[in-house]
């Protein structure tokens, strides 16, 4: 809402630009000749209300010319005095010059009320409307004019009308385009930033994959020719940790609404299949874990899991302040993965169980 709001305030302010320089040019080079030449029943109020609108057209400038929304103050006592001018240069002229070439108070006015009330449409149409009726009202006090005289005014009245309604349309249609175009790049700006992240993501999952199956190819390349004995107790375990990491890469892949949880249960399955027995137990609600953290964080398990003889206990517990795994396995302290900067990993041998938990404090990370 509020880059459309900018994108209606940098039209409104152009537009003004181009008034303020448009009432100028009017007043002093179409206004002014006749204000020295034709007779008028009061040339000093006539001379007054050019004044008036000579000194708002120089006070909106100062604002317009900065670019700056004109104050609510401004704005009102502005529209009282453009009007108040109007009334009185109109009714300094004698009542057969109005509508006419010497009433140039009737023109003018309205580029100066499009300055003042450009982006408030509805106050707009109302006052031309009121600065219409009562110039209509002065022409008509004087007497029923003649058809020429009716007909001269009336041409005069729509022409000036049409103008300035004409550029309340114009600006009202720039500042929709405007707006449109600025929503159509917030858009294309959107579409490029999702597919730069898919991307990346896609490099990322892509460099996962193969780091996985660099570590994997040996064993099976070994397994293919005979160096390693499938029988040897380090190799079934080589095997068991390949196994476990390929289910825990795919299952990083998975859209679920509990990741961590579900790259754990794929290690626990792993496990089962080779014949462990493992309690898995789960405490405290979901919380957001950023995909490098988990991976860091179910590191240790899978290690612990895929050396797991014949029986493993996993517990996930889970905080607004951390995320603990802790695995109890019958396993040995070879197994154990150094820790990172973001998750700690702290392990003990109790009998012939290893004991490890990997922590992370998702507040300090």
């Amino acid at each position: 809402m509020s880059e459309r709001r900018a994108a209606g305030d940098h039209v409104y302010a152009t537009m003004r630009i181009v008034l303020v320089c448009a009432a100028g040019l009017l007043q002093f080079g179409l206004s002014l000749p006749p204000l020295l030449v034709e007779e008028y029943r009061n040339r000093w109020l006539a001379v007054a209300a050019f004044t008036a609108l000579a000194c708002v057209t120089a006070v909106c400038g100062g604002w317009v010319l900065r670019r700056r929304p004109l104050p609510g103050v401004l704005v009102a006592a502005g529209t009282a005095v453009v009007l108040a001018a109007a009334f009185c240069a109109t009714a300094a002229l004698a009542p057969e010059h109005r509508f006419q070439a010497p009433d140039w108070s009737f023109g003018l006015v309205g580029w100066h009320l499009l300055v003042l009330l450009l982006d408030r449409v509805r106050v707009l149409v109302t006052v031309l409307a009121v600065h219409l009726v009562a110039s209509l009202g002065l022409f008509l006090s004087a007497g029923v004019p003649d058809r020429a005289a009716l007909g001269a005014a009336g041409a005069v009245a729509f022409s000036a009308v049409n103008v300035q309604l004409a550029v309340i349309v114009i600006t009202r249609v720039l500042r929709r385009q405007t707006q449109e175009a600025d929503e159509a790049a917030e858009e294309r700006d959107r579409l490029i930033t999702r597919v730069l992240l898919a991307q990346q993501w896609e490099e990322g999952q892509r460099s996962a994959v193969a780091g996985q199956l660099g570590s994997t190819l040996p064993l099976l390349a070994g397994l293919a020719d005979g160096e390693l004995d499938p029988r040897d107790g380090d190799t079934r375990r080589r095997c068991a940790l390949a196994a476990t990491q390929l289910r825990r890469l795919f299952a990083e892949n998975d859209e679920v609404p509990d990741p961590l949880v579900h790259e754990v249960t794929a290690c626990v399955d792993e496990a089962e299949r080779r014949g462990v027995d493992v309690s898995f137990a789960i405490s405290g609600a979901a919380v957001p874990v950023p995909s490098q953290v988990r991976h860091e964080l179910t590191g240790p398990v899978v290690a612990a899991l895929s050396a797991a003889r014949s029986h493993a206990r996993v517990s996930v517990l889970r905080t607004d302040a951390e995320v603990r795994i802790a695995v109890l396995a019958d396993a040995s302290t070879d197994v154990v993965t150094a820790a990172t900067g973001r998750v700690g990993v702290e392990y003990g041998v109790y009998g012939d169980y290893l004991r490890l938990e990997a922590r992370w404090r998702g507040k300090q990370s």
